[in-house]
């Protein structure tokens, strides 16, 4: 990541100040006209010189702030001659190098003006807290700003601030919950060293008697605290490798979040998948955020967890089912030769209707593997799914539900048109053998029930023509997922077209057939088809949404302007 991470502390004598920073170095591009494996002329002279400018640049700034008198123990963190902390990433070749200040000359100003903003004017209220400021020329920063106990400070604290500058203000905006749960952990863990050695100090010689039984006066307030004024981090905190520490958490901050977020060449515009995964996994974060600051988050957390997970799975369970224990269903053919064609239509015609589907049995994994192949029929935006529950869940909050066997169905469940139910029962009458994925259908009997009465062998069309596929063994189980994803795409833009027209545009139902029409919707398949375009609906993104709601307001306002 293009960032560096750098500690600051306000001196009560001298202002702001920066105590330790932290910057990722990356290795130099090859020449494509030089030679391979050999460096160009002068690389290693240059790398060299690098170095000794940077240490040079620190050397310089702390022996002239030394002979202004502008430097005191509290504004010193490593001494001039220290050589500084350096980690490298062996898979990427990027140096992390720490010092007090930057190597580079450029960037030392726009280090020293966020410090200077992060402790004066750039706060948040209660001065303690996270706060996001820059600009394209200096650039942007985010900081978080703390304090630290001290028995000689005044008040007894001392105010710092972790900052982390990067030019990308769109990258540094979208990694503000990822930074705030970190950082947070490195500011706990200051503090809460920093509280000992302040109580411990308190219980010696407690200084606000000393303070309030002494005369007190501005000229000579620091000498009457042994000339204390200023007290280095380490010895607020009795640390022995406390910039060491600093150093490795700092680096890893910078690997972590320039990992976390990466960037994909995408053919054309991103699907509507992909916008949903995306809208959830921001949801998820700015929940876990706010959830973790809120006043006792422990057990708010870990419930809202449990709760959240029901609409996060999908974007875990497709990557591990390759690891899920025991018998499992390894694609959608898979398990139609299990059910049989009949059942396997009927289940799939439920999943597309949008009604609940039940699975109860006593091997969760197997349960969880039928889920994932099912919610391939799916757009993402479509599935709200429970694995695995020791109670019923309503079909507002989950499409897909898994059951443990002693679960009772409640009565307007089972006798409603719009669920359907898959008990798995071990089939004692046949024995276990070690041939392992296949023998599904010879260890479990499955039995499907529904109280729907209409005909399920009509359609929709999308169904009609996967079943061909799946049908036809000369296709690979590849060459089936991706004929199914063309028809997910090709049945999403008529659900678009649909939208467009009949809930922004308002139109009409005479219209609206006629769109249907135009789309290849009607037919003997035309009531299943609608259906199926008014469910998928609901699985649009909200970006695409609000994009054609601002299109239509613009269009609205154009005319009149």
């Amino acid at each position: 990541m293009n960032a560096l991470v750098a500690l600051c502390h306000f001196c009560e004598l001298h202002g702001p100040r920066t105590l330790f920073c932290t910057e990722a170095l990356h290795p130099p591009s090859p020449d494509p006209s030089s030679q391979a494996g050999a460096p160009a002329p002068g690389d290693r002279d240059r790398d060299g010189d690098g170095d000794r400018e940077g240490e040079g640049l620190t050397m310089r700034a702390n022996s002239s702030a030394t002979q202004r008198g502008e430097m005191c123990e509290g504004c010193r963190s490593l001494p001039a001659s220290h050589p500084g902390f350096v980690s490298i990433d062996d898979e990427t070749g990027i140096r992390f190098l720490s010092h007090q200040h930057p190597r580079q000359p450029q960037l030392f100003s726009v280090v020293r003006q966020a410090c200077v903003r992060s402790l004066s004017c750039e706060v948040c209220p209660g001065r303690e807290g996270p706060i996001f400021f820059g600009d394209e020329q200096h650039g942007f920063v985010f900081s978080h700003t703390f304090f630290i106990k001290d028995s000689l400070a005044r008040g007894f604290q001392r105010w710092y601030s972790i900052v982390m500058v990067a030019m990308d203000r769109i990258y540094l905006i979208n990694s503000w919950p990822f930074l705030l749960r970190h950082l947070r952990l490195t500011i706990q863990s200051l503090q809460s060293t920093a509280l000992k050695v302040f109580d411990s100090e308190q219980g010696v010689c407690p200084q606000r008697a000393v303070r309030m039984n002494s005369v007190f006066s501005p000229a000579v307030f620091p000498h009457q605290r042994s000339g204390n004024a200023a007290r280095s981090l380490t010895s607020l905190t009795q640390h022995p490798s406390l910039w060491a520490s600093l150093h490795s958490s700092f680096s890893w901050l910078l690997k972590a979040c320039g990992s976390r977020l990466t960037e994909k060449l995408l053919e054309g515009a991103p699907t509507e998948d992909t916008l949903v995964l995306i809208e959830r996994q921001t949801e998820q974060e700015e929940e876990m955020s706010c959830w973790e600051g809120a006043e006792g988050g422990g057990a708010k957390s870990q419930r809202h967890q449990s709760e959240s997970g029901m609409g996060h799975d999908f974007l875990c369970e497709d990557a591990t089912l390759c690891d899920l224990p025991g018998l499992k269903f390894r694609s959608l053919r898979h398990l139609r030769q299990v059910l049989g064609a009949a059942d396997f239509r009927q289940l799939a015609w439920h999943v597309l209707m949008g009604n609940q589907v039940i699975w109860r049995g006593a091997d969760p994994g197997l349960i969880q593997s039928a889920f994932t192949v099912l919610k391939s029929l799916l757009p993402v935006g479509c599935v709200r799914s429970v694995p695995y529950s020791a109670q019923y869940e309503e079909a507002y909050k989950c499409n897909f539900l898994g059951l443990s066997p002693d679960v009772l169905i409640p009565a307007h469940v089972s006798s409603s048109e719009f669920s359907v139910l898959v008990d798995v029962v071990l089939d004692r009458s046949s024995q276990t053998s070690a041939g392992g994925e296949d023998d599904v259908g010879s260890v479990y009997q499955f039995s499907l029930s529904s109280a729907n009465t209409q005909p399920t062998d009509r359609g929709p069309t999308l169904l009609n023509k996967l079943e061909v596929a799946l049908s036809n063994e000369n296709l690979s189980v590849d060459v089936v997922s991706h004929c199914l994803l063309c028809l997910k795409e090709e049945w999403m833009n008529k659900v678009k077209v649909l939208f467009k027209f009949s809930k922004v545009d308002g139109r009409g139902r005479e219209d609206t057939q006629k769109v249907l029409a135009l789309l290849g919707a009607t037919g003997p398949s035309e009531e299943d088809n609608v259906r199926l375009l008014k469910y998928w609906m609901t699985g649009l993104s909200k970006t695409y949404k609000s994009h054609l709601m601002t299109a239509v307001r613009g269009g609205e306002r154009s005319p009149s302007q």
